[in-house]
């Protein structure tokens, strides 16, 4: 199974209200240790209860974005260089 497939069946059980620990334990009876741990299935559970419907990763990342400008680049430097000796 693949982690859409595991989301769904988590997603699934968590509408039936079933608890947490007894989806995870059914999961480990079929796919072994291929399951994922109690917490992540505690995590996605989580989610849907709180209304995430989709089961698929979202396509963005959830770091943010990071920009190198001639700027950002100078405003570091000086900031190595002020701090470069500070117990002298």
């Amino acid at each position: 199974m693949n982690k859409e497939n595991f989301r769904f069946y988590v997603k699934v059980r968590t509408t039936l209200n079933v608890q947490v620990k007894d989806i995870h334990d059914e999961l480990c009876s079929v796919c072994g240790d291929k399951t994922p741990s109690l917490k992540i299935i505690e995590k996605w559970s989580k989610w849907f209860r709180e209304g995430q419907e989709q089961v698929e990763d979202d396509t963005q990342s959830d770091s943010s974005a990071i920009e190198t400008t001639s700027e950002n680049t100078e405003q570091v430097r000086i900031v190595i260089n002020d701090n470069l000796y500070p117990y002298v």
